[in-house]
């Protein structure tokens, strides 16, 4: 359970038990409105942020990525097909460059989030454009809310997460603990 965390600022504190009073020791208390038991994992301040955009969205991907390109350049930055191929010729550092998001690079991302090397994700998908490979973009958006990665999915939602305060420190991201739903009894009886 969320409480406000007494000081009249809009940051919240997790508290131990539904209905309490009193924060939690830390963001890995337990979850009373769940039953989970959530953990941290360190964001460095040297943020992996990965950059895919579809075909009609990569002009506004590299316009945005040119004028972010110094905030970029202090971190490590991962793109999908030819898209990291054109951010590392025009921005001037290196990318990361995986494979073309209907080749596979959309899964190694998702592999890469779920891992915990990517820190989040920048994805400019195009709404108004049918995708082949639209099980392999829902799978990516779906493993970074799994293990609680910034998204943005569009300019503005990118600006806000880039220009934040948060970029330039550490950050404790809350996760749940999966080991329970890893240990679970599996079946496999006809």
């Amino acid at each position: 359970m969320y409480g406000f965390d007494g000081d009249d600022n809009p940051s919240w504190v997790l508290l131990a038990e539904a209905g309490g009073t009193e924060p939690a020791s830390g963001p890995a208390a337990e979850l009373a409105l769940t039953d989970e038991i959530v953990q941290t994992i360190t964001i460095g301040s040297r943020k992996k942020i990965a950059l895919v955009a579809h075909n009609h969205k990569k002009r506004d991907l590299l316009e945005w990525a040119k004028f972010n390109r110094d905030l970029l350049a202090c971190h490590d930055v991962y793109a999908t097909g030819t898209t990291g191929q054109v951010l590392e010729r025009e921005l001037g550092f290196p990318i990361t460059n995986l494979q073309s998001g209907p080749l596979g690079g959309d899964q190694q991302i998702g592999g890469k989030i779920s891992e915990g090397v990517i820190d989040f994700l920048i994805f400019f998908w195009d709404p108004l454009q049918p995708m082949p490979h639209d099980p392999d973009v829902k799978a990516l958006l779906r493993l970074a809310v799994v293990w609680n990665i910034p998204i943005a999915c569009n300019r503005s939602s990118a600006d806000f997460v880039i220009s934040s305060p948060l970029m330039a420190d550490e950050y404790e991201r809350i996760v749940p603990d999966y080991e329970a739903y890893r240990s679970r009894p599996l079946s496999f009886a006809a």
